[in-house]
């Protein structure tokens, strides 16, 4: 049951991310720098899931010291890395030609998970991928932004590509050591914590945030809808489908904000930008409804996946 369901949960988080801009443009016009928001987001994530369970699952904090390198990978060097790349490069370039460079994560993605999990790279993710690119070009109208870009632009906006598909990797390696996805999520969180706060405006930024009954309910909202929620769904879905699958599912994010921004803040979709959604879309349908039997494998770690770089086992406190 949670193998045919995994796509959605994947999806599901795709489209929660891609409701980021509700909150943001909110905390803009409050005076919150990108890095306030990103430092908000990880450190009350981390603070939520850490009194979940403290209460409920205390099993879950329970990690092996050897093991904390995936989630410094997955908080630090993905998270932390993809952000610092992003916000640079949307000061360098258009938001649009930012956004592109960011989705190349899928393309990374499926290159480092044939080297690291013996995925396949087959025609129909090839062609999935190439979909969902040219739809984001088109749904960003990036080739209208195309002239002022530069060398050092591509290089930091790969550089977010390369960071945002980075988390798929390091979680599957905890993962694949047995861990559950809430544990994915709150040491990756921890980790981004520790790497964004001190960049941050610290207290004044959590001032701004609970100014009052409706900040703060405004921004457990953010914390949880952006955040919790997606990550988990997300790190859920990596147990039953490959990284590669996944990374070009979550692609519907993109699809999401553009949305949002039609109904929520009336911005106006032209034609190419529907043609684009209608690729990106296209994209993950063939991705997801047109592989074979053997590609779609069982749940991860199980008989019919490659991962034998690291063979699945069970932290001693989960029985």
């Amino acid at each position: 049951m949670l193998r045919k369901a995994a796509p959605f949960f994947i999806f599901l988080a795709g489209a929660l991310w891609g409701s980021m801009g509700i909150f943001v443009r909110r905390y803009d016009g409050l005076g919150l720098a990108p890095f306030d928001i990103v430092a908000l987001r990880a450190s009350l994530s981390a603070l939520i899931l850490f009194f979940y369970f403290l209460i409920f699952k205390r099993e879950y904090l329970r990690v092996r010291p050897k093991d904390l390198w995936c989630f410094i990978g997955s908080g630090l060097l993905s998270i932390v890395f993809f952000n610092v790349c992003y916000f640079k490069e949307i000061t360098l370039t258009s938001l649009s030609v930012a956004a592109v460079l960011l989705y190349t994560a899928p393309a990374f993605v499926m290159l480092l998970s044939a080297v690291l999990f013996s995925e396949r790279l087959t025609a129909v993710k090839l062609l999935s991928l190439l979909l969902t690119l040219a739809g984001l070009v088109l749904v960003t109208g990036m080739l209208s932004s195309v002239d002022s870009l530069s060398f050092r632009a591509v290089l930091i906006g790969l550089g977010a590509g390369l960071g945002y598909a980075l988390y798929s990797v390091f979680s599957r390696f905890a993962l694949e050591r047995g861990y559950s996805s809430l544990t994915v999520a709150f040491y990756t969180f921890l980790f981004a914590s520790v790497g964004t706060i001190p960049f941050s405006g610290g207290a004044t930024a959590a001032g701004i945030a609970f100014s009052s009954a409706e900040m703060s309910l405004f921004t457990l909202i953010f914390v949880l809808a952006s955040t919790v929620f997606p990550y988990i769904l997300y790190t859920k879905g990596l147990e039953f489908v490959e990284n590669g699958t996944a990374s070009i599912i979550a692609s519907v994010e993109p699809l999401a904000a553009t949305l949002i921004g039609v109904l929520v803040f009336s911005e106006r979709l032209s034609a190419r930008e529907a043609a684009g959604m209608i690729l990106v879309l296209a994209g993950i349908i063939i991705c997801n409804f047109l592989r074979t039997d053997s590609e779609r494998g069982e749940k991860i770690g199980g008989k019919n996946q490659s991962s034998n770089l690291f063979p699945r086992k069970r932290p001693s406190s989960e029985k």
